[in-house]
């Protein structure tokens, strides 16, 4: 039986057997990052699509420290390890791993995904990371965002209301 907690990594080295394995298995891995702080349809929508390119999706969630240096200190919301529960209770959600830098393009070095996704606001040589993949012969693809859904407007939302 799977249960959320057990897709959680706070090591890459320990999550980097699991993907290792998962690769002599002739898995597709596909890569993601966000900080996922109010999960939302817009994250729902786009994970899903991400999970559909591959057989494996990885998730690199930002830890509350790296969200406050690039946020601001009114963020996150939520606590890192509520934040990795909640999207490793997603079904299409393989594994999170938990990266402390500003940007995940040392855990994408490691990770050697497949295929790296983002959002269809970004360029793909914008995309942190891009070089790597494709220089290990993966490719970077980007998903149609679903208008109108952020984090950051839901926020604006609520104090508004306030």
């Amino acid at each position: 039986m799977i249960n959320a907690q057990s897709k959680i990594f706070k090591d890459v080295s320990t999550a980097l057997a699991t993907i290792r394995r998962w690769q002599e298995e002739g898995d597709t891995i596909v890569f993601t990052n966000g900080c996922f702080d109010i999960l939302h349809l817009g994250h729902v929508d786009y994970l899903e699509k991400a999970r559909h390119l591959g057989n494996k999706l990885v998730l690199g969630l930002n830890t509350d420290a790296s969200i406050s240096r690039l946020k601001g200190s009114e963020r996150p919301l939520q606590d890192e390890m509520s934040r990795a529960r909640v999207m490793a209770s997603l079904l299409f959600v393989d594994m999170v791993i938990l990266f402390a830098e500003d940007t995940p393009y040392e855990l994408i070095a490691v990770v050697k995904p497949d295929i790296l996704v983002k959002g269809d606001d970004y360029a793909i040589e914008n995309i942190v990371g891009h070089d790597i993949v494709q220089k290990n012969g993966g490719t970077v693809q980007t998903i149609a965002l679903v208008k109108g859904y952020s984090t950051t407007n839901i926020v604006e939302k609520i104090k508004q209301q306030i």
